[in-house]
């Protein structure tokens, strides 16, 4: 996702920083303020500007990338779907099942049987190009795709976000 043309070059540099620093942790916490403090900006300015430079909010970022390394682990290992759900960085096992089938349309389980009755040729596909294909899409927010699901329109805004 490109960044606006319009955006300072250092401050996107210091937000690349703190989206590499997701990349490489993404198993840890990463509030706000914490990749505010790696950015050297105030949380309220991060957070608009990690959106305005990469499309969405820093915490679906996060959230991407902690369920792409759990389908690549669920595809990849033995570990257990409650290993790999502690391992990628989730506090409750529930939360990662309802999260993680909210955005892959799956559960952790029927994940890993669907892959593995596949019969793959993807050891000739670069990793990189195999990781982007499996890249979630996250283009509308959890807690308001299950409202929209339920109909319930309540206070929150119903629009959608435009990657």
């Amino acid at each position: 996702m490109a960044a606006k043309a319009n955006q300072d070059p250092a401050l996107l540099r210091r937000l690349l920083r703190a989206k590499d620093r997701m990349d490489a942790a993404s198993h840890e916490d990463w509030p706000v303020p914490r990749l505010a403090r790696v950015s050297g900006v105030s949380a309220a300015h991060f957070a608009r500007s990690f959106k305005h430079a990469f499309g969405i909010p820093p915490h679906r970022y996060l959230l991407t990338r902690r369920i792409e390394r759990a389908k690549a682990l669920l595809r990849d290992t033995d570990l257990s779907i409650t290993e790999i759900a502690f391992d990628t960085g989730w506090n409750s096992l529930g939360t990662f099942g309802r999260i993680f089938r909210d955005i892959t349309g799956e559960s952790p389980g029927e994940l890993r049987a669907r892959e593995r009755a596949a019969s793959h040729q993807l050891e000739a596909v670069p990793h990189c190009f195999v990781s982007a294909a499996h890249r979630p899409r996250l283009t509308i927010a959890v807690s308001e795709k299950r409202r929209q699901e339920s109909g319930d329109n309540g206070t929150a805004s119903n629009e959608k976000e435009i990657p």
